[in-house]
């Protein structure tokens, strides 16, 4: 009779889950008895940074990842980046190994009763096995939860002793070959009236967010933004680049606040939202919704998104799937005429240290190579990265949604695993490399085309940039004297060098590509501050 252990690894490669993200303890070791040889384990020294690896790895192939982390403190310090998978709808399969069960009730270390309880609210599901028995559809469970819409993290906490113990092959006979599909277009009456709707309108704009980043939608999506010349907005607070960034329709990334929101859409008399929440804001900047004379209508997978928009009319529905359907709807639509291209940003060209952070991504979008992918970490710098940023293509750029910071280090490392043939270019703020330092080993051990570019301007820019904002002053902690990241990054054999000429930046960013391995390029920077909202 099969084991608990055997039949989930036999599910795992059915699900092609074959990589493993871990940080292994004692609770964990059981699991990984006699781990298969067609499985790869990736091992982080941290849990947040194992989770964030996980979470890259998943956003760059468009699959689940499978994480495994130690009993209820690995799983709390893996929290800060949970937060982030959920605010960025990352399907990921959390399990971490509980106590022996005989020992759970006896207070016994590493055993934690309410273990399901220590992930919420950042999974969209919790669970414990009531059984050993039941660990195999527990999991087929998660992972089937994990990419329904709207996707996201689950978790599953498995008790140490369950996997030697013996499985009716029965009751997993048909867990493998299981497949629940979404299935989410419009009805012709629906169709027919938000064609109209759009079609009606003299001057529609598109909203895109994080959804119509994948290969079905975003082709769709630009066709459709062609279709009516309608100009493109990136969604506020986007954690992903939905729509190409040198497109003539892109217009850059909408601001975070009520009032700004409303302002740069001024003009507008609908505005069709396609697959973002509605709106997720961060400046308290109050004001009307939306312009005077504009009308709403969304379109998500997310039935809690849907609900909780203070305005506008909202669609639960796939965005490819309706995004083809109002392809076709609209195919008699008389021809528009083509918008003009905003101008876009020139920096200056970099002059010697400190440089201004805008003529370094400035430089850096316009040295990388087209197939580069993005990892943005740099707070202060957003507008700066974004308005520089050269994609044409799904799952170029990654962002931590929730801005918790430590995401940005290892998830650059989870991307590279997905695709080592790419190169990616993590731009970190000096105090957000601190926070997932520990991934540099893991891009060590795997040699992986990484360049971290490490902006050092001394400073929580970010919070700088709130003082003013919120009216406060005197606030201590947002200086950073003293990092050092090139040293840091030797230290886990990572080669490392700070560039304070021109010359030198160009000859780093010229090298991303080309070079093995990962490095790190500290670049000194001015201090600014940003305008809000």
């Amino acid at each position: 009779m099969p084991i608990v252990r055997e039949t989930t690894y036999e599910l795992l490669r059915a699900w092609g889950l074959t990589t493993v993200f871990g940080n292994p303890g004692s609770n964990e070791l059981p699991f990984l008895d006699g781990f298969p040889a067609d499985f790869r384990y990736v091992l982080g020294l941290h849990e947040g940074a194992v989770l964030a690896m996980a979470d890259g790895y998943s956003q760059a192939t468009g699959r689940p990842a499978l994480v495994n982390l130690h009993s209820a403190a690995g799983l709390g310090n893996a929290m800060g980046n949970l937060a982030n998978a959920k605010a960025q709808g990352t399907p990921l399969v959390v399990t971490a190994g509980q106590q022996a069960r005989p020992m759970v009730g006896l207070g016994s270390m590493l055993g934690e009763p309410g273990m399901t309880r220590v992930p919420e609210p950042q999974v969209k599901w919790s669970f414990e096995p009531a059984r050993a028995q039941d660990v195999p559809r527990a999991l087929s469970e998660a992972f089937h939860l994990a990419t329904l819409p709207p996707t996201g993290p689950v978790f599953v906490s498995l008790p140490l002793d369950d996997w030697a113990q013996p499985v009716d092959p029965d009751e997993v006979a048909h867990l493998a070959g299981r497949r629940v599909r979404r299935a989410g277009g419009v009805d012709d009456e629906l169709l027919a009236e938000l064609a109209g709707r759009v079609a009606a309108a003299g001057h529609p704009v598109l909203v895109v967010g994080p959804e119509v980043d994948d290969e079905r939608a975003y082709p769709r999506v630009v066709a459709l933004a062609e279709r009516l010349q309608a100009p493109v907005w990136t969604a506020p607070s986007a954690p992903r680049c939905p729509f190409p960034t040198r497109h003539p329709l892109w217009q850059g990334l909408l601001p975070s606040s009520i009032a700004g929101v409303a302002r740069h859409l001024a003009g507008a008399d609908l505005v069709l939202v396609l697959g973002a929440p509605v709106f997720r804001y961060h400046v308290h900047v109050p004001g009307p919704w939306l312009p005077a004379g504009a009308e709403m209508v969304a379109v998500g997978s997310d039935p809690g998104s849907a609900a909780r928009a203070a305005f506008g009319d909202a669609v639960v529905a796939d965005v490819a799937t309706v995004a083809g359907q109002l392809l076709t709807a609209l195919g008699d639509l008389a021809p528009r005429p083509q918008r003009r291209a905003p101008e876009r940003a020139v920096a200056a060209e970099p002059g010697q240290a400190p440089f201004t952070a805008d003529s370094v991504l400035g430089l850096l979008a316009r040295s990388v190579p087209g197939h580069t992918r993005f990892v943005n970490e740099s707070t202060a710098n957003t507008a700066q990265f974004w308005s520089h940023l050269d994609l044409a293509a799904p799952r170029g750029l990654l962002f931590p949604a929730a801005g918790g910071l430590g995401f940005g280090l290892p998830a650059a490392v989870g991307a590279a695993l997905a695709d080592p043939t790419r190169p990616v270019v993590a731009v970190l703020g000096d105090g957000a490399f601190q926070y997932g330092v520990q991934g540099l080993w893991t891009a060590v051990r795997h040699q992986l085309p990484v360049t971290f570019v490490v902006l050092r301007n001394g400073v929580y820019g970010a919070l700088a940039s709130f003082v003013g904002q919120l009216g406060v002053s005197g606030i201590p902690g947002l200086e950073l004297p003293g990092l050092d990241a090139v040293t840091i990054a030797q230290g886990y054999g990572v080669p490392g060098r700070t560039v304070t000429t021109a010359d030198g930046l160009a000859e780093e960013f010229a090298a991303i590509g080309k070079a093995e391995g990962p490095r790190v390029i500290e670049v000194p920077i001015t201090a600014e501050t940003r305008t809000l909202g």
